[in-house]
């Protein structure tokens, strides 16, 4: 009975083991099994990525929540959008404005990097280093903390020329305009989709290949736009000189990101740009950005896998504004606005106009929770609030009476709703010297419990001030 067992043990489903391609059947002790890697076996992440990113129609405070959690990470990165993004940072009293550098360059100890997702104009690049540089000691050093990935499309200055001659057109041919900020993101995503933009790796490599492809893609626009001025010599000149600048600097981005998140322990932060209500995607579309500012444009604009996506922070403003034009539900054209703008100081960091404003939309705030899945939220400029003896927030839209149950992707739905309010009182006194949760007036804290409830998402810091040290952690 053992001899018959023993030959049963070398069938293969009942029949001998065939040879495979003439080579030898290897038979395998049947405890190899147990001794073979755990392959198959899922591993967590060494290291995740934090994110932050808007809420809401951009403006609400972001490079202040990375420049907080960037004083102790490794690695801080943009992944989308390009010098059509404005963030500010205060630091030792001085004011910095940036608009590609992603906000935490002000940190010596870490790297920063610009991932593939992002659009580059070279000359505002250099511009706004050179800026910055004059205001502070802040960024001294920046070229050796930057990296830039080699797949990151470049932002040409006809690029920006036609975003403006397409503005005048809009204007023309319907009478409305987008609210483009001219920078040439929409023209320099328009090639990247067309497959004929230029890239960093094109031009750091050969540069007489990279002036054929740039003649070309010139004469693309000169063809669709008669009266566009190029100055095409030129601008190969500033751009040969801009890559040997550019040249230390550059890298394989997939291999970087994928080295800092499979190797010894780091903090990883991505800066996102814009918002969820400018995502182009998700946004109020046609009024809005050329890129995934939500979650998705993480993994896209950086290269990294899904599950190294870590905590994803939700950055709210304690009311609502918006720049340029498009629907805006719970916008104030009264004396509520006209104090928000001006305590608010709402003014947009790369254009200078003037932004509209308005209560806090939870409604808004809650369909970019549902895209995003926010870990928690930093709610901004709460001490903006500190004189009002009423606050109102909305909490729902209708639209001809019927409640709406989602937030509408037709635009002209949206500019139809009505807004549902819910009332709040006021905490009439200062906010600013707050540090603790405890030490906020006891109507603000019931301010943010509110918001909490309604989203379901805890609040886990709040500005009332300018500076790092006035975001206050609550928990």
């Amino acid at each position: 009975m053992a001899s018959d067992n023993s030959s049963m043990a070398n069938l293969v489903n009942g029949r001998e083991p065939v040879p495979l391609n003439g080579e030898p059947v290897v038979k395998r002790p049947r405890e190899s099994v147990s001794q073979e890697p755990s392959l198959r076996v899922p591993k967590e992440p060494l290291n995740k990525v934090t994110v932050v990113l808007g809420a809401q129609w951009g403006d609400e405070g972001k490079g202040k929540v990375v420049d907080l959690l960037a004083m102790d990470a490794d690695i801080v990165c943009r992944c989308q959008g390009g010098n059509n993004a404005g963030h500010t940072v205060v630091v030792d009293s001085v004011e910095y404005d940036f608009h590609l550098l992603p906000s935490g360059v002000l940190n010596k100890k870490a790297t920063s990097f610009i991932g593939n997702g992002v659009v580059i104009h070279l000359p505002g690049l250099f511009e706004e280093a050179h800026k910055n540089l004059q205001k502070g000691k802040g960024l001294q050093g920046w070229e050796k903390r930057l990296k830039i990935s080699d797949r990151a499309h470049i932002v040409f200055n006809f690029h920006q020329a036609v975003d403006g001659i397409q503005e005048q057109q809009r204007q023309q041919q319907e009478g409305k305009i987008l609210g483009t900020t001219k920078k040439g993101i929409g023209p320099a995503y328009s090639s990247k989709a067309a497959r004929n933009g230029l890239r960093v790796c094109d031009l750091v490599s050969d540069f007489k290949v990279f002036e054929v492809k740039f003649r070309m893609l010139a004469n693309h626009f000169l063809t669709m736009y008669p009266n566009l001025n190029v100055d095409v010599d030129s601008e190969l000149q500033q751009l040969k000189e801009y890559a040997e600048k550019l040249r230390p600097m550059v890298t394989d981005g997939v291999y970087f990101m994928h080295k800092a998140l499979n190797g010894p322990s780091k903090k990883i932060l991505v800066e996102g740009a814009n918002a969820a209500l400018l995502d182009i995607d998700f946004g109020t579309y046609p009024f809005v950005t050329s890129s995934n500012c939500t979650v998705g444009g993480v993994c896209t604009g950086l290269g990294v896998p899904p599950s190294y996506v870590g905590r994803v922070y939700g950055v709210v403003k304690a009311y609502t504004t918006r720049v340029g034009v498009g629907a805006f539900p719970t916008e104030q054209l009264n004396e509520t606005g006209d104090l928000l703008q001006s305590r608010g100081r709402e003014f947009g960091v790369t254009t200078g106009r003037r932004r509209r404003c308005g209560w806090l939309d939870l409604i808004l705030v809650r369909y970019a929770h549902m895209v995003n899945g926010f870990s928690a939220i930093a709610l901004t400029k709460l001490d903006i609030l500190d004189t009002l003896p009423e606050i109102q927030v909305g909490v729902a839209y209708k639209v001809d009476g019927k409640p709406l149950l989602s937030f509408p992707a037709n635009m002209d739905v949206l500019t139809r709703v009505c807004v549902d309010y819910e009332t709040l009182p006021g905490w009439c006194c200062s906010t600013e010297d707050a540090r603790s949760f405890e030490e906020l007036p006891v109507n603000a804290q019931k301010y943010i419990r509110f918001i909490e409830d309604f989203l379901q998402v805890p609040v886990k810091w709040a500005g009332v001030g300018k500076s790092r040290e006035s975001m206050v952690k609550l928990f």
